[in-house]
């Protein structure tokens, strides 16, 4: 016995999301089918109303507005802008409350296999807004298309009077040294500082 063609329709819906299968798409769809009238209005109209969501017109974050509201807002400094691959990478650091400058977001990294080129990023923007700037921290992912990227835009910037950093890593707060593997130790040593 089939489902109804539009519960089906639901089912393959969810299914587009990454990591979700049938079965936890099926499962999805009925707990869908369970919202109270009110509450399907609001799930809906959310869905609907990502299409007025826009990218900032400075660092592309995402925004309702030509610019979003770490754009706007008049106490971040300005002088230190943080690189990050996706919106999600900005969202991790905002989270954090650590960080109070700017960010531009590159839509991806580097990677020759996936025929992602240097030209496929967010880079001219990034290029102007450097030219203002005193430190750019990059802050792409520590992997091999991570660092690649990070050293693409380390060449790129190369000045005098701006300072380029990377994030750091290498142990986890909270981890052991004995699950660890050896590019983190290797890491952690090379990013030890003064205690």
């Amino acid at each position: 016995m089939k489902y109804p063609k539009d519960f089906e329709n639901l089912i393959d819906c969810f299914k587009r999301l990454p990591g979700v299968g049938f079965k936890s798409a099926e499962r999805m769809a009925h707990h869908v089918l369970n919202f109270k009238p009110e509450y399907l209005e609001e799930f809906s109209n959310s869905l609907l109303n990502i299409n007025n969501l826009k990218r900032c017109k400075t660092c592309n974050n995402l925004t309702d507005r030509n610019l979003c509201d770490i754009c706007l807002d008049l106490d971040r400094n300005t002088d230190i802008i943080c690189v990050v691959q996706d919106i999600k990478d900005l969202f991790a650091i905002e989270r954090s409350n650590h960080f109070n400058g700017v960010f531009h977001v590159l839509d991806g990294v580097i990677s020759p296999n996936k025929g992602i080129l240097p030209e496929n990023l967010n880079l001219d923007g990034l290029i102007k807004r450097a030219k203002e700037a005193k430190e750019i921290i990059i802050a792409t992912n520590p992997n091999i298309d991570g660092e690649t990227t990070a050293l693409f835009i380390a060449d790129l910037l190369k000045r005098d009077d701006l300072k380029i950093t990377r994030l750091a890593y290498g142990l986890p707060m909270g981890g052991n040294l004995e699950y660890s593997d050896e590019v983190t130790i290797l890491k952690s040593f090379e990013n030890r500082r003064s205690f």
